[in-house]
């Protein structure tokens, strides 16, 4: 069986590529009710920037990333879609659904400041996380997304993270599910797939591929 991995990697060598821009038609924060072509796709080189092996060494003035890894802190995170060519309209493997900025807090909540979506529709959503076992944790995030002209509530959506933290705690990937709700709370659309992020320190500067802005 493929790692997800792996099947990202086949995707993205498999000539996708040619897809190069996120629709300018998705709404509020976490929202695909109208998600469709063309897509941008993840860049091979991030994704396996973030699964590479590595020699963990560390030294007493480590600036971020530490020998008891913490998952808090700021996170650069992709949300990359995975399993979702059923989808109406077909999501391919390997695009992105969303990106920005995620801040683990240590009282267990987080919140997300999202590159992909206008702040007219809401770009900032909260959440709540917890520990599941060794590096691993689990995350219950609900953004709202807004109408940008009437500014009435357009969509609730309900996002759950899967996540294994690198013992260096400088990089955490694992899998994500999103659910849409219309305003009277009937299910409206389901993506999954699978989520990236390198953590954010004093010494970081901006990625040298930053995701094109889809609004």
């Amino acid at each position: 069986m493929r790692t997800i991995f792996e099947a990202l990697s086949m995707t993205l060598g498999a000539g996708v590529l040619g897809a190069l821009f996120v629709s300018n038609a998705v709404a509020g924060c976490g929202d695909l009710a109208s998600t469709q072509a063309p897509f941008q796709l993840a860049d091979p080189d991030v994704v396996a920037q973030v699964f590479a092996p590595r020699v963990e060494s560390f030294t007493p003035d480590q600036r971020g990333g530490a020998p008891n890894a913490s998952i808090v802190g700021m996170w650069s995170f992709q949300f990359i879609s995975m399993g979702n060519t059923g989808h109406n309209p077909l999501i391919p493997d390997g695009a992105i659904i969303d990106f920005g900025y995620q801040h683990w807090h240590s009282d267990g909540t987080e919140f997300i400041e999202s590159g992909g979506h206008s702040p007219a529709n809401a770009n900032f959503c909260l959440g709540v996380w917890g520990q599941t076992g060794y590096l691993t944790y689990q995350i219950n995030h609900f953004p709202i997304s807004y109408d940008a002209t009437t500014g009435d509530i357009a969509n609730y959506i309900n996002v759950r993270e899967q996540l294994t933290l690198s013992p260096s705690g400088d990089r955490y990937s694992g899998t994500f599910t999103l659910d849409v709700y219309d305003a009277k709370g009937n299910h409206v659309d389901h993506l999954a797939g699978m989520v990236i992020a390198t953590r954010i320190t004093l010494d970081s500067t901006l990625p040298r591929s930053i995701p094109s802005n889809p609004i």
